[in-house]
């Protein structure tokens, strides 16, 4: 179900803060810069200080990739429950391979993953959801044009025992999202962009994952449809108690949601803090930010 995606993380250097577009030529100048700012990463006490209590996900040292390539060069992560997390960094930095790497999308060549203090570093994307509660929300464009609204939730079942429970959880979801529920027997290739990425919000939880994994959750939408996406988010995170890692082309708008902000250059981290200290740094707001 999945595209396969590139490495480069499918943006555009232009994309990074949803402001200046010219204010880089290339992708390679912005790590380039960024590389020169920041020569050393935070230190994994500062990643512990951030995430603040007992993570409920964490990487240590993480070394993956695709095939043979090596993407990402020893990622640490800490996020606790009920906190939100945002990966921001030029384009080709490593940003959605994070996410393909916590859910299994990657060839993993060192470090672990854990959940709750269990280790998930090789489990299938499949034993994580299950098991781990993890889930992974794509980019974009992952329903199921023509099925049905409905048909579409309870394929986010699809790992459950038999299909009548997966149709009872489907409709706890479908109590939450009345917009989708009015829409249920229609086809799911006539909504609207927005209510294309509630549907894949939506579908997601019908597993009660703990942790979601949003790749681009603003990508392709326009902006009252940006605004309901992150009014959706928020109200899992602070309503719910959902641990979410993002990945968000618009630095700004991801790190003003995100609890915490890591900023990726050339698969490493090259500084971590609380969102709204990372859109008050001069150095982030020249890079990433449009500043």
């Amino acid at each position: 179900m999945m595209e396969k995606e590139t490495p480069d993380d499918g943006g555009k250097a232009g994309d990074l803060g949803g402001g200046n577009t010219n204010m880089f030529r290339t992708v390679e100048d912005v790590a380039g810069q960024a590389g020169q700012t920041v020569k050393q990463g935070p230190s994994r006490e500062r990643i512990a200080e951030l995430a603040g209590k007992e993570p409920v996900l964490q990487i240590d040292g993480l070394v993956a990739g695709y095939g043979k390539m090596e993407i990402l060069h020893g990622i640490d992560l800490q996020v606790s429950a009920g906190q939100s997390l945002c990966l921001i960094g030029p384009n080709g930095a490593g940003k959605s391979t994070v996410l393909h790497s916590i859910y299994g999308f990657t060839n993993i060549m060192g470090g672990t993953i854990t959940a709750k203090g269990t280790d998930i570093t090789r489990l299938n994307p499949n034993e994580k959801l299950k098991t781990a509660g993890v889930a992974y929300i794509l980019q974009d464009n992952s329903v199921f044009p023509d099925m049905t609204v409905e048909e579409n939730l309870w394929m986010g079942g699809f790992l459950m025992d038999t299909p009548a429970h997966a149709k009872e959880a489907a409709e706890k979801v479908f109590e939450k999202y009345p917009q989708l529920a009015e829409r249920r027997r229609q086809s799911a290739g006539v909504l609207s962009g927005g209510e294309r990425r509630l549907l894949e919000i939506a579908r997601a939880l019908v597993m009660e994952p703990q942790v979601l994994l949003v790749d681009e959750p603003s990508i392709g939408l326009e902006p009252r449809y940006i605004s309901m996406v992150f009014e959706v988010l928020d109200d899992l995170q602070h309503g719910q108690g959902k641990t979410i890692v993002m990945v968000e082309q618009n630095a700004k708008k991801g790190l003003e949601f995100a609890d915490i902000g890591y900023v990726l250059v050339s698969g490493e981290i090259a500084m971590a803090g609380k969102g709204d200290d990372l859109l008050q740094d001069p150095e982030v707001g020249r890079l990433f930010l449009g500043g």
